[in-house]
């Protein structure tokens, strides 16, 4: 049996927490769905245990833990991160799959944003993001343009 494992924020599931994520889904979902379903939805769900004690939860929270679930029930490792997160340059190298050395050199030339504090380069969350859906754009359109010189050469694509 797989155990519980937290590495730099990761966690893993074991086989009995994704039983309990996928018994503890749908009754998630469908309480979601109701309360939004109510004409005073105020973006927030309260909660009242047996003895009477009250927590008041944003249900954007609940969204959350509900696609936390989702994951889980699939037995998919995941990690939590706040998209304005700074990141260490190995974390980052790590986001993208490339060597840190690689990484440096793009943080070095400007093509990701990056500050030092004392002698660490710090990396935003978001500014990787946006860096890796711009090269992801780059080789889709590269692509598209291999294909459309096979298809005009017949190369039989």
């Amino acid at each position: 049996m797989m155990t519980n494992r937290q590495y730099d924020n990761v966690f893993s599931p074991t086989e009995h927490d994704v039983d309990l994520a996928k018994a503890g889904l749908p009754v998630l979902a469908q309480i979601l769905g109701r309360h939004k379903q109510e004409q005073d939805f105020d973006e927030r769900i309260e909660f009242i245990d047996e003895q009477g004690e009250q927590i008041v939860l944003p249900a954007s929270a609940l969204e959350l833990l509900k696609t936390i679930l989702i994951q889980m029930a699939k037995g998919n490792a995941m990690t939590l991160m706040p998209i304005h997160a700074e990141l260490t340059t190995q974390q980052a190298a790590d986001i993208l799959n490339v060597s840190r050395p690689y990484l440096v050199k793009l943080l070095e030339q400007g093509d990701i944003p990056f500050v030092k504090k004392g002698a660490h380069r710090r990396v935003r969350f978001e500014d990787i993001q946006t860096y890796k859906a711009r090269i992801d754009s780059q080789r889709l359109e590269a692509l598209d343009e291999l294909t459309k010189q096979a298809q005009e050469l017949d190369m039989g694509y």
